[in-house]
């Protein structure tokens, strides 16, 4: 008699669960963490407590909604993919109309929070972030090209610069070099996901690198893309910005990134792709974190 029951209250439950998992939390959470590095680095004292929280909100009110429209726009492929297949719409724990109505849904509330709390700046920034994402990169770029993670890669390296404008309203030079730093990062970190999934991509038509090119190709491109990543993460401590404290993380954490991209190319055995790809979001959290440290500890 109690089965029933159980089942109508856990429904909705079930339903907010398969909503909340097309916003692609944990990506999105990694993102907030460079936003707020951005905002952190962006004046010298306390930021306001307002911008912290509705900034962080908004954006992530728009990156979520952003990755729900990656997960309207890849339906398809998503279900004849082992990785993706076990999503909300491949699995039919959403319908259709309601994903399109929640993903405009979060967008639009989204946006208007960052203009009427935060800045104009900021909201228009982080509508062409979505724009670039869900729409040049999912629906055009990543069926285009086997460079299409390199330039739709900007569109996910927009976060810290986003974080800076919603403290400051303006745009700076320093937050620019962390768009770099993103940018160079995600071509490996993801190539080493594709290396994996190379078969998978092929039987979808998805022109990923590995695919078009070959995996010991795209091994040689993740290799030389950690050195360019070395090169972007020096930066910050070039102009200035950033001091010893983070020059040591940087310099550790890029030499462990170089070294497991040279052992990938020049030793590889099972499970190396994997494990580099798992490595370079570790990588990108601790990166970011030194930052914060390095901001308040030794530059105050």
């Amino acid at each position: 008699m109690n089965k029933p029951v159980s089942l109508a209250i856990n429904a909705p439950l079930l339903q907010w669960r398969a909503y909340f998992e097309m916003t692609k939390p944990k990506v999105v959470a990694l993102m907030l963490l460079t936003v707020l590095v951005g905002m952190c680095l962006a004046v010298p004292g306390k930021l306001p407590l307002a911008t912290i929280v509705y900034g962080l909100v908004g954006i992530a009110m728009m990156a979520g909604a952003a990755a729900a429209f990656n997960h309207l726009i890849d339906r398809r492929i998503d279900g004849l993919m082992s990785r993706t297949d076990n999503r909300p719409l491949p699995q039919g724990k959403v319908s259709i109309p309601r994903a399109i109505m929640f993903s405009v849904s979060l967008s639009v509330l989204g946006f208007v929070l960052l203009y009427a709390q935060v800045n104009p700046l900021t909201a228009w920034l982080t509508f062409a972030s979505l724009i670039g994402y869900a729409v040049i990169y999912t629906a055009y770029l990543k069926r285009a090209t086997p460079q299409n993670i390199v330039v739709g890669g900007l569109a996910g390296a927009m976060p810290p610069l986003l974080g800076w404008t919603a403290v400051t309203g303006e745009f700076h030079g320093n937050a620019l070099l962390l768009v770099i730093i993103i940018f160079t990062w995600t071509p490996p970190h993801f190539w080493a996901l594709a290396i994996h999934r190379r078969n998978e991509y092929a039987k979808v038509d998805v022109p990923m690198l590995p695919v078009t090119h070959g995996i010991e190709f795209t091994k040689t491109c993740i290799f030389l893309y950690t050195l360019l990543l070395a090169i972007a993460c020096l930066l910050p401590v070039l102009v200035g910005m950033s001091g010893p404290i983070y020059l040591i993380c940087s310099t550790l954490l890029s030499g462990m990134f170089i070294y497991k991209a040279w052992e990938l190319k020049f030793k590889d055995k099972p499970g190396l792709a994997m494990g580099l790809f798992r490595f370079s979001i570790y990588q990108l959290m601790l990166l970011f974190a030194a930052l914060l440290i390095d901001h308040y500890v030794w530059t105050g």
